[in-house]
């Protein structure tokens, strides 16, 4: 009786021993193979952000690349335009005030301009304004030319802002023309500028 007890205590243990490690194995083989499935997703979140990184980077890079390449394409065009710019100017400059300095010059210039405004037999009156600097040196020349309109019909002034040339206007026009060194030198500039940089840069 003993005996059989024994046996079937064995028994019993050796089936719940045999349980338990079934048991066991399955939860570890279930335990493994979730850790398989999370390495996995770790392996394959790690690739996506890495790629995604990977494009960011070549994005970023292509986007200086082409800022870079922009900003030196302005800076050569803005260099260009400052040479163009100080080769016509350097050559307007001078001649321009030479010949806006000449007494003879700077007096027919205004006969020819007043004489365009007011022609023959028109009552016009006009107003002008001239350098300080030349008011001596005109003075005469303007009341031998314009004696009889001087003051009435051709009212002139002067101004210390002007050095040379002189605006034009019809009286209670509003706007006067420029015939100033200044106008000159840029009309002349902008009608160089294009010979100039096609002389210089060949464009």
């Amino acid at each position: 009786m003993q005996d059989k007890l024994q046996q079937l205590t064995e028994k019993l243990y050796n089936e719940g021993l045999a349980k338990g490690k079934e048991e066991a194995q399955a939860m570890l083989a279930k335990a493994q193979e979730e850790a398989g499935r999370i390495l996995s997703s770790a392996r394959q979140q790690s690739e996506d952000m890495l790629a995604k990184a990977q494009a960011e980077c070549q994005e970023l890079k292509a986007k200086a690349e082409g800022d870079i390449k922009t900003a030196a394409r302005q800076a050569m065009s803005q260099v260009k335009q400052d040479i163009e710019k100080a080769v016509t100017m350097e050559t307007v400059n001078k001649p321009v005030g030479e010949a806006l300095s000449s007494k003879e010059f700077m007096q027919d210039l205004i006969k020819t301009v007043v004489s365009a405004f007011k022609p023959e037999n028109e009552a016009t009156s006009l107003d002008m304004i001239l350098p300080e600097s030349k008011k001596e040196e005109l003075d005469g020349f303007l009341r031998a030319s314009f004696g009889k309109t001087l003051g009435a019909g051709l009212n002139v002034s002067f101004s210390k802002d002007i050095s040379n040339g002189f605006k034009i206007s019809r009286k209670g026009s509003g706007y006067f023309i420029d015939l100033t060194e200044d106008s000159f030198n840029g009309i002349i500039a902008e009608y160089l500028r294009p010979k100039t940089r096609k002389l210089i840069f060949g464009e």
